[in-house]
């Protein structure tokens, strides 16, 4: 229960960040509504990428409800592990695209060495997440495979 509510926690700030700090970044601090949301592609995508963060939160939160109740060793557990592969999979495709961007369109024009920093960072976090996932959904389906041997035999 308690890692349950982590997960919520880090998903309302998550939400929290991507609605707050598009107002107060340098260009956009006096900006119009309008023209923060609608004239900067570069957030678009970034809101675009952050499906798969949210998709991965919200599996991780049924993840630990399976194991609240005592249903960790089910197919179903076997496949929030694997969605949140594919999330973090998906995450590291989604930042790799922006590092390029910002080497092929930005550099030059802004300084982007904080930017390139930070996402090399978010993408070795998402390389150990799908790491893991992926880790824990071999030994998982080898449990399952055991449990569903095991239940056939007797």
């Amino acid at each position: 229960m308690f890692l349950q509510v982590v997960v919520v926690l880090v998903a309302l700030g998550a939400a929290a960040l991507m609605l707050w700090e598009p107002h107060v970044e340098g260009r956009n601090a006096h900006a119009t509504t309008f023209q923060i949301y609608f004239n900067d592609p570069f957030l678009a995508y970034a809101y675009v990428a952050s499906i798969a963060l949210f998709v991965a939160l919200y599996q991780a939160f049924r993840l630990l409800g399976y194991a609240g109740q005592g249903r960790m060793f089910t197919p179903v557990a076997v496949r929030a592990l694997r969605i949140i592969r594919y999330c973090a999979l998906a995450l590291i495709v989604f930042i790799g695209a922006e590092e390029v961007y910002a080497f092929v369109v930005v550099r030059g024009r802004d300084d982007i060495a904080g930017g390139v920093a930070l996402g090399l960072v978010m993408m070795f976090l998402c390389v150990v997440a799908a790491a893991a996932a992926a880790v824990f959904e071999r030994v998982l389906q080898t449990a399952v495979d055991m449990k569903s041997e095991n239940d056939l035999t007797v």
